[in-house]
């Protein structure tokens, strides 16, 4: 089939999702499930493989991710209930003062976009910063922005949210790469939009609030877990896999510590044991009973069971794009573009995210179509795994879920929202992928 019309039936399918979520509200799950199918068809996948070609895309994302998400879910239960992230918020800023008030919820926005759900740190995040904004009298739009930048990019660029994790296998990324490669894209971005929008951005003191956030009630500092196990226990997923590849190298691929740190450092046993850990130190040693840590998990799973589905469902296009090598027919058009693979990668993703508002179904359908351009073009996996992240946090429309629960949660208006919101998702997408540009110019 010749490229333009493998692209084109791509970009019809993609068409028809964005139809039947807005105009029809078709559950995800079935919209793109009927996207798949319909691209499958139209690009000539054999009918009698197209139910094997869906059992495979929704296996390959379901095998991936269904621990890791679950896992992150209980985590951030554990987290919230004993009191961990109101430790971690109280920590950073009375060691920060008002000056550096950004800075230190930015930090406190990456840790919580790291281990939990954007959905889920935003939710922890907002009640302690309006409380921080009032009793420091700053306008809380001010801190609400740096707050969010943090978890956006936290959630967005790093291993175990299950947007990298899928990337990293798609593209077979070193994940010390990822996280160190990481950091240098994150920093000028987290300048940029945390500290320079607030900054410059008009009638930023004047935004009204109507917030539906109601002050928190703040847990006796004495009952409070320790500010190490609290900042501990989100971070173990990513010192466990920094641990295994370092010692990969230095012990030999075929040592038993390599083997042991391998097993440990892997997204799932790494969360599992991020997951006791906070089981034990955030309910256990403070008390909770055996039913009450089996209500904690079962409630976080039950939370998340639409999320972990969509996400999933998001892997039948993937499957459908790699099986029917489409993906290597739209390398093909692109050596003729005058463009690096990366701002292509980056492109692609980004039109999904806004078309589709799903960050994480974005990057796992992104996948499948720009995973042929790193042998093509001889480029780096993990600088592949940030530009592609970094296009799965861009700028969205009112229908994406992100977008309304900002508008919704400070009953902002819509105009408020896209110079807010908005502007500050743009501006962590485009300098994030500048600096996967300038890293690559400097790697070859």
């Amino acid at each position: 089939m010749l490229p333009f019309l493998s692209l084109f039936w791509v970009l019809a399918g993609i068409v028809i999702l964005v139809v039947l979520n807005l105009k029809y509200k078709v559950h995800n799950i079935f919209s793109l499930l009927i996207a798949g199918i319909f691209v499958a068809i139209m690009v000539g996948i054999p009918l009698g493989k197209i139910v094997t070609v869906i059992q495979q895309g929704i296996g390959s994302i379901m095998g991936h991710l269904a621990l890791i998400i679950i896992f992150g879910a209980i985590i951030g239960k554990f987290m919230t209930e004993s009191g961990a992230s109101q430790k971690i918020a109280d920590t950073v800023i009375r060691h920060c003062g008002t000056r550096y008030l950004s800075i230190g919820l930015m930090f406190i926005g990456v840790i919580f976009g790291i281990a939990m759900f954007y959905e889920v740190a935003f939710l922890i995040a907002m009640p302690l910063v309006m409380n921080i904004a009032v009793k420091a009298n700053i306008p809380y739009m001010k801190l609400v922005i740096p707050t969010v930048v943090g978890a956006t990019m936290g959630h967005s660029l790093f291993p175990p949210q299950p947007g990298p994790v899928a990337l990293i296998s798609a593209f077979n990324a070193d994940i010390v790469q990822v996280y160190l490669y990481g950091m240098l894209v994150i920093l000028p971005a987290l300048y940029c939009a945390g500290i320079l929008l607030p900054r410059f951005l008009p009638g930023i003191n004047r935004i009204p609030l109507n917030s539906i956030i109601k002050p928190i009630e703040e847990i006796d500092p004495q009952r409070l877990p320790s500010f190490k196990i609290s900042i501990l226990i989100p971070l173990i997923p990513a010192i466990l896999m920094i641990l295994a590849s370092v010692v990969r190298p230095l012990a030999g691929e075929d040592s038993m510590l390599t083997q042991v740190c391998k097993l440990s450092g892997s997204a799932e046993i790494s969360m599992l044991l991020a997951t006791f850990t906070a089981i034990w130190f955030l309910g256990i040693k403070r008390g909770m009973t055996a039913d009450g840590i089996t209500q904690h998990v079962s409630k976080s799973i039950s939370q998340i069971a639409n999320v972990l589905f969509v996400i999933s469902a998001g892997g039948i296009l993937k499957q459908v794009i790699i099986d029917s090598d489409v993906g290597d027919s739209i390398v093909q058009l692109m050596s003729h573009v005058p463009f690096s693979p990366f701002i292509i990668a980056w492109l692609i993703t980004a039109v999904i995210r806004i078309l589709t508002g799903q960050g994480a179904v974005a990057a796992i359908t992104s996948a499948g179509i720009v995973a042929p351009m790193i042998g093509a073009f001889d480029l780096n996996p993990a600088l592949m795994v940030l530009a592609v992240a970094c296009g799965s946090n861009t700028i969205t429309l009112m229908y994406d879920g992100g977008f309304l629960l900002f508008k919704e949660t400070f009953g902002i208006s819509m105009k408020d929202t896209f110079k807010t919101w908005g502007l500050l998702e743009l501006i962590n997408s485009v300098v994030g992928l500048g600096m996967v540009m300038l890293i690559s110019q400097f790697l070859g």
